[in-house]
């Protein structure tokens, strides 16, 4: 009974060696009513253990008592659920995991969204660049020509020989249409061009228009001037002349380049002669008079032209011209993009931290006259920039010393050395000292 009960004392303290003493004290005790049931058991059948093993008395083993499954450390005592602290740290756990996987979840889906803001501005920029490629090609004057439509009057075509004109743009391929114009006998231009940022394309009408008249209509118009000059009135309301000037009240812009076919003279002092006056009938006709007006007081233009040879050149002359301008302008206002990042580059790039200013230092320096590179650099590695010579010129006492003051300096070129010399820096120091700007360095 003793054995028994020390040996499954020494299983118990084995087995539960983690548990609390009150849990400990429990097992105990029931193990102990165990074994004691079993003992009794034992003593009341004797026969039935000698009959079974009569030859082993003297070396029988404490009988093998099945140990009971003590409870969990984990457990409560007389219970089957965790404990409460356990259950708490594996529910904080499991929140703190759920926690951080969110967290992740959450990164990932703010770098995919501004994977895809950034894809998206990506392409925005590709396709304003596109645009604006595009914008800049149709710029170009071969393709600005073809955006040109010239609008011709058909009280054009009525003068004798004018089938020259429509054959020269039928053979350059220009686009050309025969349409009523508010101005009658007149030639207008209207260009196509796909605006940058827009899907359409507009129509803009362009602000050169030649009126187009014969001599006998000519004559017509400076009668019209030599009566407004002498009567300081308006024309008569059924004139070439106040026609002109109606058109020009509702289009401001417009500028008329009177071409005259059929002139004998191509200058306007030829007509002051007495021989041309009497042939038209005209003998006190001062030309130079009509000229002045309608240039001065309406901004119309006069051309003289013996035939309609002369009349189709100089009409693809403006066409020419006119597919040059929008290119012009834009350079003009600085909108071509000549001045890329490369070697070729004149300017150069100065960053936002600075970087680049001694280059610009520099290339002022070059602009002197008779400045070569070497010398514009030996100046800007003794005084990187401006403020600081301009400093060392202020420490001097004299003006000859301040003249001097980059003479000395030596300058390497071509494997020979030499020195800045005095001319130049005494041109130098006029560059920034002088208060006169047109007072010249030599």
């Amino acid at each position: 009974m003793s054995a028994v009960l020390r040996a499954t004392t020494w299983e118990i303290s084995e087995s539960e060696d983690e548990c609390d003493s009150e849990t400990k004290t429990e097992s105990v005790a029931f193990i102990v009513e165990s074994v004691d049931t079993q003992c009794s058991d034992d003593t009341t059948s004797p026969t039935l253990a000698s009959t079974d093993e009569p030859s082993q008395d003297h070396n029988l083993s404490p009988p093998r008592v099945p140990r009971s499954k003590s409870p969990s450390p984990l457990l409560g005592p007389g219970s089957k659920s965790p404990c409460p602290d356990r259950k708490r740290r594996s529910r904080d756990h499991t929140e703190a995991e759920q926690l951080k996987a969110k967290q992740k979840r959450d990164a990932r889906d703010d770098q995919r969204a501004a994977r895809a803001i950034e894809k998206e501005e990506r392409k925005r920029e590709q396709q304003g660049r596109k645009k604006l490629a595009e914008h800049m090609r149709s710029l170009r004057p071969e393709n600005c020509l073809k955006s040109l439509t010239i609008c011709i009057d058909p009280a054009v075509l009525q003068h004798n020989g004018s089938d020259v004109l429509l054959d020269r743009l039928s053979t350059s391929g220009w686009r050309f249409v025969i349409d009523s114009q508010s101005l009658p006998q007149t030639i207008c231009w209207t260009r196509e061009l796909a605006q940058p940022g827009e899907d359409g394309c507009g129509s803009v009408e362009e602000d050169q228009v030649s009126w187009v008249l014969d001599l006998a209509d000519f004559i017509d118009v400076v009668i019209s001037v030599k009566e407004v000059l002498r009567s300081d009135e308006g024309p008569s309301g059924r004139s070439l002349l106040a026609g002109m000037l109606e058109f020009l009240n509702g289009n401001a812009n417009k500028v008329v380049t009177l071409l005259v076919i059929g002139s004998p003279m191509n200058s306007a002092s030829a007509w002051s002669a007495p021989s041309l006056q009497a042939q038209i009938g005209m003998e006190d006709l001062d030309m130079e008079e009509v000229m002045a007006y309608l240039q001065l007081y309406r901004n119309v233009s006069l051309s003289f032209f013996r035939d309609w040879q002369a009349v189709t050149d100089h009409l693809v002359g403006v066409t020419k011209a006119l597919s040059k301008r929008p290119s012009r302008q834009l350079a003009e206002r600085g909108g071509l993009p000549f001045c890329a990042d490369g070697p070729w580059a004149s300017g150069v790039q100065v960053k936002k931290e600075g970087a680049g200013l001694r280059q610009v230092w520099s290339r002022q320096v070059q602009q002197l006259n008779r400045v070569s590179v070497a010398v514009a650099t030996a100046v800007t590695a003794s005084y990187p920039s401006p403020r600081l010579l301009l400093q060392a010129y202020g420490s001097l006492e004299s003006e000859e010393q301040r003249r001097k003051l980059l003479a000395p300096l030596s300058v390497t070129s071509e494997g020979r050395e030499r020195r800045v010399g005095p001319d130049i820096s005494s041109r130098i120091y006029r560059c920034l000292s002088e208060p006169n700007p047109e007072m010249g360095l030599d």
